[in-house]
């Protein structure tokens, strides 16, 4: 198989609406992600980070840029996401897009802390 751009989802909650709590939990669920999806920050195509409506007090993608080396020229976007009745709150997600030789039922998605009930069958 040969390379080509494969998805890595993520998510995590955290703690507050505070610049702290979410510098935290965004620092854990990237080094986490990179630790059990080894590649290189000129692999990534782009990422894109939501927020639940209730977190606003620090963008994720400042959290990625200060925690995470050589990822200065990586494309980075904030969004938020859309709010539903049944969704958690104080929720971060990511999707890192990355150019890979590795097949999809081996990329290993993260789902920390209060998201991991978003994907159970991803523990």
């Amino acid at each position: 198989m040969g390379w080509c751009i494969r998805g890595i989802r993520g998510a995590t909650t955290v703690d507050a609406n505070t610049e702290a709590a979410i510098d935290a939990a965004v620092a854990e669920l990237l080094t986490t992600l990179c630790e059990r999806n080894p590649f290189a920050p000129e692999d990534i195509c782009s990422v894109i980070f939501s927020t639940t409506p209730d977190l606003n007090a620090m963008f994720p993608s400042q959290a990625a840029r200060k925690h995470l080396s050589r990822w200065e020229n990586v494309a980075l976007l904030d969004l938020n996401q859309m709010q539903t009745a049944t969704g958690i709150t104080h929720c971060v997600r990511v999707l890192v897009q990355v150019n890979t030789p590795v097949a999809p039922d081996q990329i290993h998605h993260v789902y920390l802390r209060g998201a991991r009930q978003l994907r159970p069958d991803r523990i």
